[in-house]
């Protein structure tokens, strides 16, 4: 398999779950900034222009974070990265939807990429503003439906690499996490695959 990733981005996330499962794939950098995933040879497989994509061994390709993260978790059950029944697998995917698609796709992208929301630059602090409530209100609610200790959905699953990637970024942005939400990503942080993937994409963990 080959993971198409960006270090430090929701990417971060898929990578985490290919090392806890022990899958041998190629890693290979997508710089977004210089504009990599504009360039031919990645449109052909991935036309979205996005990130993460996961090339199977069929040579076919998924992308979408909550599609790749439900893929793996399905295709080697035994790592029990899902619960096990269906309304805790759809509490689970439920959590990524919204952390992909609301605190992701609408509060960190107005931040990180405030031009895609707006033409006019004299606007751009009230879109980042913008997307600075939606983060504190999603964080919040997550924090609701997170416990006080552990993993999201009781055991280590594919909701908590979701989680991970927004609680990084929130950290490193200088973002305050809500007792549990700061609890779960201690937690995170207190994996040594976590760590050993931070460190493989140039970061550390305090």
């Amino acid at each position: 398999m080959k993971l198409y990733m960006t270090p430090g981005s929701c990417s971060t996330g898929i990578h985490i779950l290919l090392e806890e499962l022990e899958l041998v794939f190629e890693a290979h950098i997508v710089n977004l900034l210089a504009g990599d995933q504009h360039k031919a040879a990645y449109l052909a497989m991935n036309p979205k222009a996005t990130i993460p994509a996961l090339q199977k061994d069929d040579g076919t390709a998924l992308t979408e974070f909550s599609a790749i993260a439900w893929w793996l978790a399905r295709r080697y059950p035994k790592a029990g990265l899902l619960p096990d029944d269906i309304d805790g697998e759809a509490k689970a995917i439920e959590l990524i939807a919204y952390v992909t698609g609301t605190l992701h796709g609408q509060g960190f992208a107005r931040i990180f990429t405030t031009d895609k929301f707006t033409p006019n630059p004299a606007d751009h602090e009230a879109v980042k503003a913008q997307g600075l409530d939606i983060i504190h209100r999603g964080f919040e609610i997550l924090n609701g439906q997170l416990p006080a200790k552990g993993y999201a959905m009781g055991r280590f699953g594919i909701a908590d690499a979701a989680l991970f990637y927004i609680e990084f970024w929130a950290d490193r942005s200088g973002i305050a996490l809500p007792e549990n939400c700061l609890a779960h990503y201690r937690l995170m942080c207190s994996r040594p695959i976590v760590r050993r993937v931070m460190i493989e994409e140039g970061y550390r963990l305090e």
